[in-house]
C-alpha cells in the first residue's frame, strides 16, 4: 500500500527514521509529509507505535482532475464502492489543496460526497449518512497539479492525542512535536533529564515513553477496522506485540519536571500518573531558580513562553536572563535544549547555541536550540 504520513515541519527526517525502524519501505520525506510503502502488518504497527506523525493516509486512487465534473466522474468510476463503502456505513470527506475551479475545500468535499451518494442511490436505492465527528470511513482528497488523490485515513482524529493529557497548560506543546524534539536530543536515559518549566510534563512523558517502547495507540479506536481488507489476525498479533514494554537493562537517571504554578504542577503529576510513568518521573512545584539539580550531568529541556500565545513579551527578557544565569551557575557541563519562537528573546540567555534546528510549533516558526553549558 502507498501511505502518506502528516508531520510537523522540521521533524520530517526524524519521522522518516522512525517509520523505517517500524518496517516502512521506500520512505521519502518532503515538507510536512513522508510517503512510504507498507504491508497490512506494518500499517497496524505504525498506527500503534509511531510517536512523531499525526495522521496516516492510505492511497486508494490517483486520477487527472481538471474541474468539478472530472472529479465527480473520477470518484464514481475509479473506485470499487461496493467494496469500500456500504450504505449502512457513515463517512466524512476531508479536502486539502486546490484545483481548477475547485478553490473552496467545502465545495470540493461536496462534489466528492455527491458523487458517492448519487452512485449509492442509483445502485442500492439507499445511501450512507454523513458523520463529521465519528464516521465509519474518513475519505481524504488532495488536489495538486491537475491530480486528485483519494485516500482513507486510518484514524478519525490526530494521533498527537495520546489520552494521558486531559489537563494541559495554556499553550501546551503537541505530543508528536515533543516526541520528535526529544528524539533529536538523543537522550538515552543514562544522564539526568530536567525540564525547569515543565508545564503539563509532555517533554518528559514522551521521552520516557519512547525509551520504554510504550506504544502510543493501544487504547485508540482506529478507522482501518472498518476497511474491507481489515485482517484481524495481523491486528491481534501487532496489538499483542505493542503491549509488551521492553525491559530496561540499565537504571534510569533522575527525570524531573519543575513547575512554579501549583495547579499546573498538579495537572502534570496527573498526566504522568495517567501515562503510567509515576515510578520514573518526578514533578516538583517550585520556581526553577530554587531547584537544586541532581548530581551528575544531564539535559535541561524546556519550552519557555515566547510572547506569541502566552507571556508578556516585555516581561519575558527577565525570565530568559534568569534561565541563562541558572544554567551557567548550576548546570555547568550540562546540555540545554530550548524551543524558541522569538529570536529577540533567546539572546537574553547570554549563551551561544552550538546547534539549531528549524521546526514549527503549530503556526509558529521556531528554533530547537542546543547549548553546551560551560
Amino acid at each position: 500500500m502507498k501511505i502518506v504520513a502528516s508531520i510537523s515541519q522540521g521533524l520530517e527526517k526524524e519521522g522518516a527514521k522512525e517509520l523505517i525502524e517500524l518496517g516502512a519501505k521506500s520512505v521519502k520525506a518532503s515538507r510536512r509529509h513522508i510517503s512510504f510503502e507498507a504491508d497490512m502488518a506494518c500499517l497496524y504497527r505504525i498506527h500503534l507505535r509511531a510517536r512523531l506523525s499525526f495522521r496516516f493516509l492510505r492511497e486508494i486512487v490517483t486520477f487527472t482532475c481538471h474541474g468539478p465534473n472530472e472529479l465527480y466522474d473520477g470518484v464514481q468510476r475509479l473506485i470499487d464502492w461496493e467494496n469500500w463503502l456500504q450504505p449502512r456505513q457513515s463517512f466524512r470527506v476531508d479536502v486539502t489543496g486546490f484545483g481548477e475551479r475547485l478553490s473552496h475545500t467545502h465545495f470540493t468535499a461536496l462534489q466528492v460526497k455527491n458523487a458517492i451518494i448519487d452512485l449509492q442511490r442509483e445502485r442500492w436505492g439507499s445511501r450512507s449518512s454523513i458523520d463529521l465527528n465519528n464516521p465509519d470511513i474518513c475519505f481524504h482528497l488532495h488536489l495538486s497539479n491537475y491530480q486528485a488523490v483519494l485516500s482513507v485515513a486510518g484514524s478519525n482524529s490526530s494521533l498527537h492525542k495520546r489520552g494521558y493529557r486531559p489537563a494541559v497548560g495554556m499553550a501546551p506543546i503537541k505530543e508528536t512535536l515533543a516526541a520528535g524534539l526529544m528524539r533529536m536530543t538523543e537522550w538515552d536515559g543514562t544522564k539526568n533529564l530536567v525540564d525547569p518549566l515543565c508545564g503539563s510534563g509532555t517533554f518528559l512523558i514522551e521521552a520516557v515513553s519512547m525509551l520504554l517502547g510504550i506504544a502510543s495507540g493501544i487504547d485508540r479506536q482506529f478507522l482501518f477496522k472498518n476497511w474491507p481488507d481489515f485482517d484481524i489476525s495481523f491486528w491481534d498479533k501487532e496489538l499483542k506485540m505493542a503491549k509488551k514494554i521492553k525491559p530496561l537493562n540499565k537504571k534510569l537517571s533522575k527525570i524531573i519536571g519543575c513547575e512554579v504554578d501549583e495547579m499546573i504542577a498538579h495537572s502534570a503529576s496527573e498526566n504522568v500518573r495517567k501515562a503510567g510513568l509515576k515510578d520514573y518521573i518526578e514533578i516538583i512545584n517550585c520556581p526553577f531558580q530554587e531547584f537544586q539539580l541532581p548530581p551528575g550531568l544531564g539535559f535541561l529541556i524546556c519550552n519557555p513562553p515566547y510572547g506569541k500565545r502566552i507571556g508578556d513579551e516585555n516581561e519575558l527578557p527577565n525570565l530568559y536572563k534568569q534561565l541563562g544565569g541558572y544554567c551557567k551557575t548550576q548546570a555547568s557541563g550540562w546540555d540545554l535544549w530550548l524551543l524558541n519562537g522569538n529570536p529577540k528573546l533567546s539572546k537574553y540567555l547570554g549563551m551561544k547555541a552550538s546547534r539549531r534546528f528549524q521546526v514549527n510549533n503549530g503556526s509558529i516558526d521556531c528554533r530547537w536550540l542546543n547549548y553546551k553549558i560551560k
